[in-house]
């Protein structure tokens, strides 16, 4: 087998309860896992972020705990635990947590979390778990 038919290490198993208790930081997502260009994150959010849009990149939100509300231009899309909403690129949307939600992000590798909004809530190198 030449080196670059060599096969990857297999990755480590991911507890998610646990990569949560590692942080208390809010809105600012941690990277958990790597697959394919796109990052797995995790963040703990609570009350309304900023308005903005990922020109480039369809954005996965899964809430492992709480509820999320998406708040797009024409609706607001609500999430329990166990569900997920995919914002499609381009889609301006705004993130919203009544009380504190822990949820999964899944997007390329490099995606700005405020995507095209100038913000202090930007997290350009999110820290890895």
């Amino acid at each position: 087998m030449s080196p670059q038919e060599t096969p990857k290490t297999p990755a480590e198993v991911v507890n998610l309860g646990h990569k949560f208790d590692l942080f208390q930081d809010l809105w600012s997502p941690r990277i958990v896992a790597e697959l394919n260009g796109q990052h797995v994150k995790l963040a703990k959010v609570k009350g309304t972020f900023v308005w903005h849009a990922h020109p480039d990149a369809d954005e996965l939100f899964l809430v492992v705990k709480g509820q999320l509300e998406i708040e797009l231009r024409d609706r607001t899309v609500s999430l329990a635990e166990g569900e997920l909403f995919v914002v499609p690129r381009g889609v301006e949307h705004r993130p919203v947590a009544r009380e504190e939600a822990h949820i999964l992000l899944l997007e390329p590798a490099g995606t700005l979390n405020t995507g095209d909004a100038d913000s202090d809530r930007s997290v350009p190198d999110p820290l890895r778990l």
